[in-house]
């Protein structure tokens, strides 16, 4: 279950970001009530999942997640640049959380 609510936390951390961008600095209301929420029940989930697993491999999984997430969606949504050194480097990520994951431990 604590990976459960790593990724899904995860999954909010992109989810606030892009509420940030859409904020546009905290100046819009809607987009910050969203980021308020998202950052919450990220941050919160994050908590649930170190309650068992070692926070170095759980933290950059949910970081992890969050950086893939976010740059995909900026590719798909906010017209980012979807270069093959930006689609490298998201692989590089995915791959650095899979042996950070693979080189530790699963308990405390």
């Amino acid at each position: 279950m604590a990976w459960l609510y790593v990724i899904v936390g995860g999954l909010f951390e992109t989810a606030f970001a892009i509420s940030l961008k859409e904020s546009h600095g905290f100046t819009r209301l809607w987009p910050t009530v969203s980021f308020a929420v998202t950052v919450a029940i990220s941050m919160g989930l994050l908590g649930l999942g170190l309650r068992e697993l070692p926070v170095g491999t759980a933290y950059a999984v949910w970081v992890g997640i969050g950086a893939v997430g976010t740059a995909i969606a900026g590719m798909l949504f906010f017209d980012d640049p979807a270069t093959f050194l930006r689609i490298a480097a998201i692989g590089l990520i995915v791959s650095g959380v899979i042996l950070l994951n693979l080189s530790g431990g699963s308990g405390h």
